[in-house]
């Protein structure tokens, strides 16, 4: 309980990064599976206020500037195209932008950086894409990026937009489930909209388990109710994963929040099971937070 108060405490003065949105920062390589992305960051910049930080990479090596300068020379002008047309759709929306530029062998390493010295709160992606940047359902970039960034990561799916009726906060108790109540209490009071609280129970869980399940449902629910957001609960039983997609599909949720991680059994070495796996199959924008 008192993780949760401290967080919130932290969000009320805006010192905690869970629960700011200040400096979005858009993770892009222009292919479609990235133009889904592209809208939901300008659109949230425009809901959450701050800046948009347009990011793209130019995939390069020594080898390579010397075995083919044309074509990385061609790659760099369609990634400053890239940027500059992201731009200006920000400037058209008279929204706070700037253009990240960023060269190297590895693309999502670039971006990680490029978040950590821009300092974003958030990093905005694809859930697919080309040159290696998003590739597969959620591969190995988007599930370490999930993993390893030191801000919030949100994916994006194709044909996901902007939430704008619920958003669904998936909470094991841990203390990642706790920033992740903290940056959803945030985005429900600057989106305006009610959150349904989910808590899980496995069949394989003993009785205190269970318990710990239920008191994180009420604990958290009870946190979004002090601050006056339209909130509800259910725990249920099953497969987290699969109850977080069917819980947001009935209550028409189009937004997830959750933890990058959970307690002990949701944990993976990069990015929790439970949350890679609602990545993957999600519809709808999912944001993995980070305690």
């Amino acid at each position: 309980m008192q993780g949760l108060r401290s967080a919130g405490q932290a969000m009320s003065s805006q010192l905690s990064p869970t629960g700011r949105f200040e400096r979005i920062m858009l993770a892009t390589d222009g292919s479609e599976f990235c133009a889904d992305a592209e809208q939901v960051s300008l659109e949230m910049v425009e809901k959450c206020g701050g800046a948009l930080l347009i990011a793209s990479v130019v995939v390069t090596n020594p080898a390579a500037e010397v075995i083919s300068p044309e074509a990385i020379g061609a790659a760099e002008e369609e990634t400053r195209a890239l940027l500059k047309r992201i731009y200006g759709a920000a400037v058209q929306k008279a929204l706070a932008a700037e253009t990240v530029f960023r060269r190297g062998p590895d693309p999502l390493e670039e971006i990680l950086a490029a978040a950590e010295e821009h300092k974003a709160d958030v990093i905005v992606m694809g859930r697919r894409g080309k040159r290696g940047l998003l590739r597969r359902m959620i591969g190995d970039a988007t599930s370490k990026a999930v993993g390893t960034a030191k801000c919030s990561v949100l994916v994006v799916p194709e044909g996901a937009k902007m939430w704008r009726s619920r958003i669904l906060l998936a909470t094991d108790g841990s203390r990642f489930s706790d920033a992740a109540a903290v940056a959803a209490t945030r985005l429900a009071e600057l989106c305006r909209l009610p959150v349904t609280v989910v808590s899980m129970i496995r069949e394989s869980f003993n009785e205190e388990r269970a318990a710990l399940a239920e008191e994180a449902a009420k604990r958290v629910h009870g946190h979004l109710k002090e601050k006056k957001i339209e909130a509800d609960k259910v725990v249920l039983r099953g497969d987290p994963d699969k109850l977080i997609l069917e819980t947001a599909q009935a209550r028409e949720a189009d937004l997830i929040v959750m933890g990058t991680h959970g307690r002990t059994g949701w944990e993976r070495v990069t990015v929790g099971s439970v949350t890679e796996s609602v990545i993957g199959a999600s519809k709808i924008p999912v944001m993995a937070v980070k305690a």
